[in-house]
């Protein structure tokens, strides 16, 4: 048996020696498909656009479909504008469904029109449908194929009818066993079928009343869903409960990675999308000087009136500093500390509300225990820092920085735990209360707390 060709790099690269302009398309059709898409995706990436486009034309239409999905949005659109329709439609034809509605959605709304009216009836009719359901929804990341049983079929009728179908089918591993009116009874997976009599009843051996997502449930709720129910597949049924789709994995894997990459942004105070780009589908490499500066400025100029307030309580309390010079040097560590503690417990907050570790109804428990872990990590800093302290300024400074540190602690630590919540209970998402956000105010509060203390302290001294 022969074996497969090898590349030591890359099929187009010139130092392979086997350059895709010399071969003819049956050589250059075998070269590709003895590699994995996803490696030639990559391969795909590095070559110059029109390049790949002429090299994509000669491939076959399911090698072109499997290595476009591996592709990251940005080449896969500029390699998509650059195929003929023709060309084009045979490709996406032979995509899964909800990888080619996305494609089409990609494109400009002329060409997109084009494409559907060369595809066949049925698949144009499947692209409309998932198209129409609102975007971030279950409806809108679902595959239309997926197995479906009768619960009166047998075993052995069972794996027949999955093996004539497995070639169009997103997954095998699960099949749904419907009713007339297409409403879900059951599930069963193949390991099961195979594990079966022959001779016994679908409807014996299936799963009952199994998870099931909403068309317009959001897709981060299915995504959490799917991982806390260890499935690869969940039905997705409409309004009437009929079966209209299936979430795989895979889907799922790239809306927690979109998801993620949100929260970071919003976590680091980047703007999210409002426009035709968006920084979460473009990626930082190809992002635009322009689009980086609308993203990061809003926030940061917000941030910046925001810090006008801490100015403010330094003003406030002007006598104070005069009279003590000394408190001024152990400022920017005092509100710096309550900043890093309240990024740190917002941090877990967010982790835990957007995993579903925590709910809203265990907002009093956690601020209970966060005040008592707040106040034992603020007296240990409170001793460390005022050793300093009485080297600085002798020991009514170093008293005024060790009450200070552990009231600058505890307030950042609540307020980084408080925030996500509050954000929550009015809709907002928590990733909102982000670092800079909370060290915004936490160092107002910091300053107002350690000018506070340090006046009623020094007053109190004076008066005895």
């Amino acid at each position: 048996m022969n074996e497969p060709l090898k590349f030591p790099t890359s099929p187009f690269a010139p130092e392979t020696g086997e350059q895709a302009e010399y071969l003819d398309d049956q050589a250059l059709r075998q070269l590709c498909e003895a590699e994995h898409p996803a490696d030639l995706a990559a391969q795909f990436a590095e070559l110059d656009l029109d390049r790949a486009a002429d090299i994509f034309s000669r491939l076959t239409p399911d090698c072109c479909a499997d290595v476009l999905v591996h592709m990251d949005y940005d080449d896969q659109r500029e390699i998509a504008a650059r195929l003929s329709d023709g060309v084009l439609a045979k490709v996406i034809a032979k995509m899964s469904s909800d990888d080619r509605v996305d494609l089409i959605q990609s494109m400009p709304d002329e060409r997109g029109e084009t494409l559907l009216h060369l595809l066949a009836k049925k698949e144009r009719e499947d692209i409309l449908r998932l198209s129409s359901y609102e975007e971030d929804t279950a409806g809108a990341i679902m595959t239309s194929e997926y197995a479906t049983l009768s619960p009166d079929l047998t075993v052995r009728q069972a794996i027949d009818k999955l093996r004539l179908e497995a070639p169009d089918k997103e997954t095998i591993y699960y099949a749904y066993v419907i009713d007339e009116h297409r409403r879900i009874l059951g599930l069963v997976s193949l390991r099961k079928l195979i594990m079966a009599r022959p001779g016994a009843k679908v409807e014996d051996i299936m799963r009952r009343d199994p998870v099931c997502a909403n068309v317009h449930d959001d897709q981060e709720e299915v995504a959490r869903q799917m991982a806390k129910y260890d499935v690869l597949a969940m039905p997705v049924t409409n309004g009437n409960d009929a079966l209209v789709g299936i979430i795989t994995f895979d889907d799922v894997h790239d809306v927690i990675e979109e998801e993620a990459t949100e929260d970071f942004h919003r976590m680091g105070s980047i703007s999210p999308g409002t426009g035709t780009e968006d920084l979460v589908d473009i990626g930082l490499k190809d992002a635009s000087p322009w689009l980086l500066i609308q993203k990061r400025l809003p926030w940061l100029l917000a941030l910046v009136f925001m810090n006008i307030f801490s100015g403010a309580g330094i003003a406030y309390y002007e006598d104070t500093i005069q009279a003590t010079v000394a408190l001024v040097f152990f400022l920017p560590l005092l509100i710096g500390s309550g900043g890093n503690a309240g990024a740190q417990s917002a941090t877990l907050m967010v982790r835990a509300l957007a995993i579903g570790d925590v709910m809203m109804k265990d907002w009093f428990r956690l601020v209970g225990k966060e005040v008592g872990i707040a106040l034992f990590i603020g007296a240990c800093m409170g001793v460390a820092v005022s050793f300093i302290g009485i080297f600085r300024g002798g020991v009514d400074v170093a008293v005024i920085v060790a009450l200070a540190m552990v009231c600058v602690v505890l307030f950042g630590s609540l307020l980084g735990l408080s925030l996500p919540f509050l954000l929550t209970r009015l809709n907002l998402d928590p990733a909102t209360a982000s670092a800079p956000l909370v060290t915004s105010i936490a160092d107002i509060g910091g300053v107002v707390i350690y000018f506070g203390i340090a006046t009623w302290y020094l007053g109190s001294y004076a008066a005895i």
